[in-house]
């Protein structure tokens, strides 16, 4: 723009066009989006993880959660790649009550077990999603206070999204990016809701059940049908006052458990008790588990339950790739309001409408 003042009748006067005024908007701030939305493809996430990189093996973890179908084709590229590096380490379930103290406990356990044992943690934290938002607090870590900034561990809350027990859907495979990633121990912390723990039971190779003292939980404990996949039985808060009732829950447990079979193992459940927060027979409880091993390794068990699981989950596999194919179908999709609004208005029983949507489903497959 041409300034009226540098004109010939205002000699000796001159005026620059002046500073352009930078844009309020960060210039970086679109660099720096795209740099985080950069994803790798399958060969650099498998390098980054076998290097033991944890930031990798988050983004791998998160993909592995994805439900995006091209993000689960990149994760299970991942995790075949990754399961020739798998199966070594120790895998350890964590159950209980809500309030029995998990989450201390497993903060209380994870620094002994880096200070006594050789190589590196990873603690998969099971948070409860919320029925009506579907989110999750995810805050497992605040109680994990010194396993949270050590260097050789590594934490990893996961949402339940509805999964069975408590436990992740894709729990199983984090596992194997974990081990492939250097972490001989696994610590997997389910939700505790009193539910099936199966599922749990099925992707680890010690399952410890913790119990408090004086809560009426005993008979509970023993209804549930828990204490049958236990495989050790701690109870927690054993200090100051409570340390009495803390032994009797204990004397409790141990004739509870002459009611059950020999377990499948040969090894009976022990019951220890313990403080988590004042980490008062921390030792003993990881001597139990691994004891444990040692005897399950030694008689064959350990590899059995391994192939078991492993069995186990092909068919939960094939169950979860038949409800997706199911409910993702664009005709059943299109017609499970319809037959809904029949249901709600009793033109239509349940049965039959669940049998007219699966008719309609082995149709459409046999007529492609």
């Amino acid at each position: 723009m041409e300034h009226p003042e540098n004109s010939s009748e205002y000699a000796g006067l001159t005026v620059n066009s002046g500073v352009e005024q930078p844009s309020i908007v960060n210039p970086y701030l679109k660099k720096m989006r795209k740099k985080r939305q950069k994803f790798l493809n399958a060969d650099e996430y498998v390098e980054g993880i076998l290097k033991g990189d944890v930031s990798v093996l988050s983004q791998a973890v998160t993909l592995v959660e994805s439900v995006l179908p091209e993000h689960q084709a990149i994760a299970q590229e991942v995790i075949e790649k990754c399961l020739p590096f798998s199966g070594n380490s120790v895998r350890v379930g964590i159950s209980g009550v809500p309030g029995a103290g998990k989450s201390t406990s497993i903060d209380a356990f994870g620094i002994h077990l880096l200070n006594n044992y050789e190589g590196k943690l990873a603690v998969l934290a099971i948070d409860p999603s919320s029925e009506k938002t579907k989110g999750s607090i995810l805050g497992d870590k605040t109680r994990m206070e010194k396993l949270s900034v050590h260097p050789l561990s590594f934490i990893r809350p996961s949402p339940t999204a509805g999964s069975l027990g408590g436990v992740a859907r894709k729990t199983r495979e984090t596992i194997i990016l974990c081990e492939a990633a250097g972490y001989n121990h696994i610590f997997v912390e389910t939700v505790g809701v009193g539910q099936s723990e199966t599922a749990c039971h099925s992707m680890v190779d010690f399952f410890l059940l913790i119990q408090l003292a004086g809560t009426g939980d005993e008979l509970q404990g023993i209804k549930r049908g828990i204490m049958e996949i236990a495989d050790g039985i701690a109870i927690n808060k054993a200090d100051g006052n409570n340390v009495d009732k803390a032994n009797l829950a204990a004397t409790q447990f141990r004739n509870a458990l002459h009611l059950f079979p020999m377990p499948d193992s040969g090894v009976v459940p022990q019951v220890k008790c313990y403080s988590g927060f004042y980490e008062l027979g921390i030792d003993e409880i990881l001597k139990m588990i691994f004891d444990y091993i040692d005897i399950v390794k030694s008689n064959g068990y350990f590899q059995y339950r391994r192939n078991q699981q492993s069995k186990y989950w092909m068919y939960e596999s094939i169950n979860e790739q038949l409800r997706n194919g199911f409910y993702h179908h664009p005709d059943i999709k299109s017609l499970i309001p319809e037959m809904e609004k029949n249901v709600l208005g009793g033109k239509m029983t349940s049965f039959v409408a669940a049998h007219q949507l699966l008719t309609k489903y082995y149709d459409e497959l046999k007529n492609r």
